[in-house]
């Protein structure tokens, strides 16, 4: 049944799909398709289904809906203070946004100099250029940890953190036990 209506729906919209074609892809593969050519009109489904958005993949834009869990997970290391390192670290997790949008999970775990970009004031300098991207890129669903040891070193609380910040333990063994689940490592 579901293969005849794909088949109407894909000659009706004069797409090239052929038997073949839907017989090897899977049903979401296929709705995919139709929603980006104006299908998911023709199938009569809510707003909600239309508006799934892309990610990049390998070589095509794949359709994505609400709720799929990230295919790809990244930690970076983030403890200088020098303002350049800070621009390329986030410059580099900002351009890791723009290519797999929501589906990628990116942790960025602070510990040493570089947990100063998470303090509400920080002791060390923080160009305001930097606290601004900080703060998009945690509105963007970026998680920054921030290392405990480091904090208790400097006599810091969670008061002393941002509000998106969450505190681990240690900073290294958190990008460990990322590691360990999968995360890519990355480091300057």
């Amino acid at each position: 049944m579901m293969k005849q209506l794909l088949k109407k729906i894909t000659k009706t919209l004069s797409l090239s799909m052929d038997d073949e074609e839907i017989n090897s892809e899977s049903r979401r593969s296929v709705l995919a398709k139709l929603m980006a050519t104006g299908g998911a009109v023709a199938l009569g489904t809510g707003a909600a289904t239309a508006s799934a958005h892309k990610v990049n993949t390998s070589e095509e834009k794949e359709e994505r809906f609400p709720g799929d869990p990230p295919e790809h997970f990244i930690v970076y290391q983030f403890n200088k203070e020098d303002p350049g390192y800070h621009q390329h670290v986030l410059g580099s997790v900002g351009a890791m946004i723009g290519k797999y949008e929501d589906n990628i999970d990116i942790v960025v775990a602070c510990f040493a100099q570089g947990i100063h970009i998470l303090a509400k004031n920080p002791v060390r300098p923080v160009d305001d250029a930097i606290k601004e991207k900080v703060l998009s890129l945690a509105g963007q669903g970026v998680k920054f940890h921030a290392c405990g040891r480091t904090m208790k070193s400097l006599k810091w609380t969670e008061k002393d953190l941002l509000p998106f910040a969450q505190r681990v333990e240690v900073g290294v063994a958190d990008i460990m036990e990322l590691q360990e689940q999968n995360y890519a490592y990355m480091a300057w």
